[in-house]
């Protein structure tokens, strides 16, 4: 929708010019410039303009066309003169009126009584009638560019009334930006026809019963827990009438499984009066009494907490509803949920995304600051996230902590990064019950229809300040003393319904009360509520046949092996493509060079391990799903598990033809983000535990910038929510002169988050043990995390490759001992390492022929496997001393953790000096430094 001044500004000929091409041809002419065409047409069709030339048609410079718009020929006509139709409308004032509706449309929003509290800050609307060459003159003259709006021909009074009801109310629309026609033409129908409608008295009563619920909620605990952090949702209730308004809706557009993100605000409201979380669960976490099988976990406090429950829908339809845990990193629950939500319909539903729908609940002042937000946003179309659209909801307080929205963000609105991805947003006043729900469902009415995103910002305040024990008239006096004068919004809602004709609803809100209360106190003094019926999903039956682990389930690995005829059939697959393909010479040879590594050597390199650990689940029935940067390929150009043709640009997933494969491989390269991507991939694995999840990082130390994800989700969710979790993380590492921001993958930030067995730490040398560790995660009875520190130089060693008998036998290696050596009595000093630096150590070590000298490669950190690193120091018990040898500076990799955990063996470590930075960026330096751990190792 544009601004058409710069035509009403023109020489009339050049509207002329225009009017031409239509009538040659309305595809030719700009869709909105051919609406105001098309409107003006049928005005004179419906014979509301006068003939020009005693015909029923117009002239356009000698061409009579019939139904059109009546115009004359600019020569030697006044310009005043050049557009006006016989009965006294000139064009130029009927531009201005269509000028005057799309104004409304594109910028109604900024003049909008969206506020329920203080006045609009004036945003240079220009929607003034002088603005559009009109006077108050004007105001009773009729228009035919009412037609275009649905009203006729009319006046412009009428027009503008309705213009302003439409789109300057309680309600503001923004969606100017979309190029979409349908979308506009859709969202332009709802709000000119639709969204004016009355609400039937049965629709009325469920929003003041739901404000009801949702305040009485509040003021019971404000009563009963005097003093106890809650979050509150007063001065935002309408939230709960809007999300009881969203399942509502989108069960009857076949929706059946809702999974909702939020922060802590109203959380405990939206658990009681829309999940239907049992009032006696949500008062004994207030007394400090629940149990740990009550919640998703105990770990952690009240507002934080995820919940499950079956629902009915107001038509009797069945939704299942999941509130997501999430901690006090606010929007960092954003991608968990579309991860989860998107599992959910690749498992559930065959990818059918109208049959669930992610909701995201945001405060105004985390939406607008946090850049998670737009990472989130940027995935929604993108083909390994997308999830048919997600609902945005804010509850639009209208404030941070402290700081006022002046202060907190420098766009219009905490919304505006929805324009990114061409989402609406409705701007709402939250103290309008009715245009709220409207507005829930007129978006999810959009989402089903169109599967994209979409925004309602609910603008309303928060009663108390960030919590009940915070006053927040320290920072905004002005604005609390308004606040604190301010009914509430079922007050406001029974005041509404009173003056529009319900003179019994100040009765009915009574009793409503009254009865609510009673309940609630019925409750509170352990009067039992029956907790909602719920049947588990597959999924869910799938997690409950897992239990938790005990430490005896970390002394040794369960057998991963495979069968020699599924080895074979899955490296014949990998190895083999369409006879139509022609993929890159390049590669072609790459592929061509492993199957002779194999056939030769009987050797498999540490590509091809991967791709048969995949593959091997694929035939148990398990799913695989990979992300990261450039994944298909890798970043070290080594996996190359999807291949192009270099003729037609075709890809070819070389998982793709698998005989017997009953899971799906999919893999995706992602966005450049880190923190976004990993919570994705952490909900998707939250949501299927047979489904390997890994997410793997362009550099190791590019996972610093998911750090968060890390430390609130994938290290401590088990033990704060009781919710395990399988994903893989894949983190290159290794010093090899790249300089501090391509060697380390910050491994000793991982070791310091390790306790209660929360999660897998590796650093694996051998192709054959990273397909163990692959196929470990889904074969014990129980889910970790995993964090493998992945070789770079590595990746094509010789010292990796692994025989295939090493597939088709045994399991995952924790330590390896030392083949080279032949007779333990001879060990004088062993080195103990993990990752590349083994392979710095062998060469140095056979090529002096140290028989000497044992090398145990710890391939596993943690769990750490004490007790077989102690019946090694027993077999080489002749040996003087034992160093951890690493390449990491002292103060960084396993050092620090290893002396703080292993202090049954005597051991010294052999480092780079501490140092602020991982590595240094000179080559040379690095060299030197690489030397001189090496020679100290076996010289010392």
């Amino acid at each position: 929708m544009k601004d058409f001044s710069f035509i009403t500004n023109s020489h009339p000929s050049y509207i002329e010019g225009l009017y031409q091409d239509y009538v040659k041809n309305p595809e030719t002419v700009d869709p909105e410039f051919r609406k105001f065409f098309e409107g003006f047409d049928f005005a004179v069709t419906q014979g509301r303009a006068a003939a020009v030339n005693g015909t029923n048609g117009a002239t356009v410079n000698g061409t009579h066309t019939a139904g059109a718009a009546a115009t004359a020929t600019t020569g030697g006509a006044p310009a005043s003169q050049a557009f006006t139709t016989t009965d006294g409308v000139d064009w130029r004032k009927e531009l201005g009126a269509y000028r005057l509706i799309l104004g409304y449309r594109n910028k109604g929003h900024l003049l909008a009584k969206t506020n329920p509290i203080r006045p609009r800050k004036d945003r240079g609307a220009n929607l003034d009638l002088a603005f559009f060459g009109f006077t108050d003159e004007d105001l009773d003259k009729n228009f035919f560019a009412g037609n275009l709006i649905g009203l006729g021909t009319t006046t412009l009074r009428t027009i503008l009334t309705h213009l302003q009801k439409c789109y300057a109310d309680h309600v503001g629309i923004e969606f100017k930006y979309i190029s979409d026609q349908k979308k506009i033409d859709w969202l332009t129908t709802e709000m000119e026809k639709n969204f004016l409608n009355p609400l039937p008295l049965e629709k009325q009563k469920r929003i003041l019963e739901k404000l009801n619920e949702g305040v009485m909620f509040e003021k019971f605990l404000h009563t009963k827990y005097i003093g106890q952090k809650r979050f509150s949702l007063e001065g935002g209730e309408g939230t709960i009438a809007a999300l009881d308004a969203i399942i509502n809706t989108a069960a009857a557009l076949s929706v059946q499984e809702v999974a909702i993100g939020m922060a802590h605000r109203g959380r405990l409201n939206v658990l009681a009066n829309i999940m239907g979380k049992t009032y006696e669960q949500i008062f004994s976490e207030f007394e400090g009494t629940a149990k740990m099988d009550q919640t998703m976990g105990s770990g952690d406090v009240k507002y934080h907490m995820g919940y499950g429950s079956t629902v009915k829908s107001d038509h009797d339809q069945t939704v299942h509803l999941k509130l997501l845990p999430n901690p006090s990193h606010l929007e960092a629950v954003d991608p968990v949920v579309v991860g989860f939500s998107r599992c959910k319909a690749d498992i559930m539903y065959q990818s059918d995304f109208d049959k669930i729908l992610p909701i995201l609940i945001h405060g105004d002042a985390s939406l607008a600051g946090q850049g998670i937000v737009y990472e989130v946003l940027q995935m929604s179309n993108l083909k390994g996230y997308y999830t048919g659209g997600t609902m945005h909801f804010v509850i639009n307080n209208q404030i941070g902590f402290t700081t006022d929205f002046d202060d907190a963000r420098s766009s219009d609105y905490c919304t505006s990064l929805a324009a990114a991805i061409q989402a609406p947003v409705l701007h709402v006043n939250g103290d309008d019950a009715e245009a709220v729900v409207k507005c829930a469902e007129i978006a999810t009415r959009y989402r089903q229809e169109f599967n994209s995103d979409v925004f309602i910002d609910m603008v309303c305040y928060r009663r108390h300040g960030h919590n009940e024990g915070d006053d927040p008239k320290f920072t905004q006096p002005h604005l609390y003393g308004l606040i604190d004068q301010h009914p509430n919004p079922r007050e406001v809602y029974t005041q509404y319904l009173i003056e529009n004709g319900e003179a019994d609803a100040k009765e009915l809100a009574k009793d409503m009360e009254k009865k609510f209360w009673a309940d609630l106190q019925e409750r509170l003094d352990e009067v039992k509520q029956n907790p909602l019926p719920y049947t588990y999903q597959q999924p869910e039956l799938w997690w409950r046949s897992l239990r938790k682990s005990t430490a005896g389930d970390f002394d040794h690995s369960p057998v991963t092996a495979i069968s020699e005829e599924d080895f074979k059939k899955i490296f014949e697959a990998v190895m083999s493509w369409p006879e139509s393909f022609k993929p890159l010479r390049k590669v072609e040879k790459l592929l061509q060079d492993k199957v002779k590594l194999f056939q030769e050597e009987g050797k498999v390199d540490w590509a091809t391990s991967e791709l048969l650990a995949y593959g091997s689940l694929l035939l148990e029935g398990k799913d695989v799903r990979m992300s990261g940067q450039d994944v298909q390929r890798g970043t070290f150009s080594h996996r190359h598990a999807v291949l192009r043709d270099e003729n037609t640009d075709e890809q070819y997933n070389r998982l793709s033809r698998l005989p017997g494969a009953k899971g799906e491989f999919r893999i995706y390269n992602s966005l450049l983000s880190e923190y976004a991507v990993l919570g994705f991939e952490y909900g998707y694995a939250l949501a299927n535990p047979n489904a390997l999840v890994l997410w793997e990082a362009q550099f190791g130390d590019f996972s610093n910038g998911a750090q968060a994800m890390i430390d609130q989700f994938i290290t401590a969710s088990e033990q704060k929510w009781q919710r395990m979790n399988g994903v893989t993380l894949l983190l290159p590492h290794g010093y090899e002169g790249q300089g501090p921001e391509h060697s380390s993958a910050r491994m000793e930030r991982f070791l310091q988050m390790c306790a209660e067995y929360n999660i897998v730490v590796t650093d694996i040398t051998t192709s054959a043990n990273l397909f163990h560790a692959f196929r470990r995660q889904l074969t014990w009875p129980f889910r970790k995390p995993l964090v493998n520190f992945s070789p770079k130089a590595n990746l094509r060693h010789p010292g990796t490759y692994s025989t295939m008998t090493e597939f088709t036998g045994g399991s995952f290696r924790e330590v390896i001992d030392d083949s080279f050596v032949e007779n333990a009595h001879d060990v004088k000093k062993v080195l103990f390492c993990s990752g590349k630096v083994y392979f710095d150590l062998a060469e140095r070590q056979q090529k002096d022929n140290r028989k000497d000298v044992a090398i145990v490669r710890l391939e596993q950190l943690y769990p750490l496997p004490v007790q077989q690193l102690e019946n090694l120091y027993k077999k080489y018990s002749q040996a003087a001393t034992w160093f951890w040898v690493q390449e990491e500076p002292l103060n960084m990799g396993a050092a620090s953790f290893l002396q703080m955990n292993l202090k049954s063996i005597n051991y010294g470590v052999i480092s780079r000096q501490p140092s602020a930075a991982t590595a240094t960026g000179y080559s040379k330096v690095h060299a030197q430094e690489q030397a001189e751990i090496i020679e100290t190792a076996f010289s010392i």
